[in-house]
């Protein structure tokens, strides 16, 4: 049998899963992924779906993974920054063929004077050369040659990935695919009206349950319906949501 594991969402730390859960967005710390590993060694299997997080999170999963003693199969649908680090802890890499593997150089925030400063560029130097060590076990790249994609940013695509060594195989690649459909179409509830419901769902618990006679409401109802014709809301268009995602200048 084989262990499925998700990584989803922005890498954190096992403390601040909390904080995520409680405003259910995606997360993935490395409890999340250490406590399924199987002390019998079975098969894992993980899927991995992350622009990146906290270096050191990362470097953890990334080393339980390496320490497993069962094979270890990562899915690439995006794994950028510290999630292609964790990639790289997978015995097999497979990526899909819409996938995309970024690699890039550590990034902090610092401050203090010119000592200070100093540190701070040979702290995140030796962190590039260390993440270095992971691509360079995988890929068979020389350090040199993986600093020097680090330091470009280098975002590598299905084809691009397994070209260079960081992937294994394109996912799908002997099947017959089905068509696929990207347009205006799609049917996704617009971002703005998600917020807006979900403060009317935060609101609930403060909530208490009125009872209204029928000419009631349709007095409250031909009052909203005015201010919302007052306001243009009735007749402005939604903004569409923004595809940068919140968490997309985390440190890496």
């Amino acid at each position: 049998m084989t262990v499925k594991i998700k990584i989803n969402g922005p890498i954190i730390s096992s403390d601040d899963k909390w904080f995520y859960d409680w405003l259910d967005m995606e997360a993935t710390c490395p409890n999340d992924v250490l406590s399924k590993l199987p002390e019998n060694g079975e098969d894992v299997e993980v899927t991995i779906n992350s622009y990146g997080g906290l270096v050191d999170m990362g470097n953890e999963i990334y080393t339980g993974l390496r320490a497993h003693s069962g094979k270890v199969t990562a899915n690439v649908v995006m794994a950028g920054s510290a999630a292609s680090i964790i990639a790289m802890g997978a015995n097999k890499v497979a990526i899909s063929p819409v996938g995309q593997i970024m690699i890039h150089n550590v990034s902090m925030g610092a401050g203090g004077d010119y000592h200070e400063m100093d540190k701070a560029s040979e702290i995140l130097q030796k962190a590039n050369h260390s993440l270095a060590n992971a691509y360079v076990a995988k890929t068979g790249k020389s350090k040199d040659e993986v600093l020097t994609l680090m330091e470009n940013e280098t975002w590598l695509t299905a084809e691009e990935a397994v070209e260079n060594g960081f992937a294994d195989s394109i996912m799908f690649e002997n099947e017959d695919r089905p068509q696929l459909v990207a347009d205006g179409s799609s049917g996704l509830i617009p971002q703005k009206l998600i917020n807006e419901v979900k403060k009317l769902k935060n609101q609930q618990v403060q909530s208490v349950q009125v009872n209204f006679n029928e000419e009631q409401v349709q007095r409250i109802v031909n009052d909203v319906t005015k201010n919302l014709k007052k306001d243009n809301v009735i007749e402005t268009e939604i903004e569409k949501p923004s595809n940068e995602s919140p968490f997309a200048k985390f440190l890496f």
